[in-house]
Formats: C-alpha cells, sequence, structure tokens
C-alpha cells in the first residue's frame, strides 16, 4: 500500500532553526507539504495537542523540556490519541543511555544526524505502514 505523504503532517522539534528548516526541505523532497515547527519539548507539546500530527521528528538535546521529557510526557498522557503519536528522534546525541532510553520509552525510530534524504523517509515509512515492524 502506498503512502500519500500529502496527507501527512509532520511535527519537527528542534532548537535549531537551521536543522528545522533541513528536516522541512527533506520532507519536502519526500512529497510531505503539512510540517509544523516547535522549538523545544515545551513548544513541542502544545503544538502535538494543537496540530495533532501523524508524526513526530523530535531532537533530544533542547531547553527548557528536552527530548527525553517531551517523549515520556506524550508516552505517559491520558489525552486520547495522544499517547500514540509516532515520535522519531533526530538527534546528534548517540550515547547508549539515550538509545536505550528511547527503547524504554517505545520511540518510532532513532536517527542520527546527519541524515540523508532516504533515511528520514525509509523510517517514517516504516512507522506509518501497519505491515512493517520498527526497524532500529
Amino acid at each position: 500500500m502506498a503512502i500519500d505523504y500529502e496527507q501527512i503532517s509532520v511535527l519537527v522539534i528542534d532548537d535549531e532553526l537551521f536543522a528545522r528548516q533541513i528536516v522541512r526541505n527533506l520532507l519536502s523532497q519526500i512529497g510531505i507539504r503539512r510540517v509544523h515547527e516547535a522549538v523545544d519539548g515545551r513548544a513541542g507539546l502544545l503544538e502535538l495537542l494543537r496540530v495533532k500530527p501523524t508524526i513526530v521528528l523530535c531532537d533530544i538535546n533542547m531547553r527548557p523540556i528536552d527530548g527525553r521529557q517531551f517523549l515520556k510526557t506524550v508516552r505517559e498522557t491520558t489525552v486520547a490519541n495522544v499517547c500514540t503519536t509516532p515520535v522519531i528522534f533526530l538527534t546528534a546525541n548517540a550515547l547508549t543511555d539515550t538509545v536505550q532510553f528511547a527503547k524504554d520509552y517505545n520511540a518510532n525510530g532513532y536517527l542520527v544526524k546527519p541524515v540523508s534524504l532516504s533515511i528520514p523517509k525509509q523510517r517514517i515509512d516504516s512507522v506509518l505502514s501497519p505491515t512493517d515492524l520498527l526497524s532500529w
């Protein structure tokens, strides 16, 4: 089953404007047009509730609320459909404890920056295709 990228909305959470612009450009090349942005985990939580994106791409090292706390809050919320929102970490942080945290809190993927066009597309496809299993 083909994914209709024009129907997907993505929330990009990253404290660096340049990083958000690069991700927006990559998503545009895939065919994703509905991209929302947030500058940190706090703004990301508000934007998540506001736009209800199909998927979230989230950096880890941000203030005041980092990607870890964002994911933990999303997974522990009782707000309908929010706790199951797919979250893929897109970060330069490849530390073992951080990757383990992502697995423990059911992140849907973990991508280490910098990434090429094909990598985010593959991960988004795997998350949105119901027959595919999560691949780390």
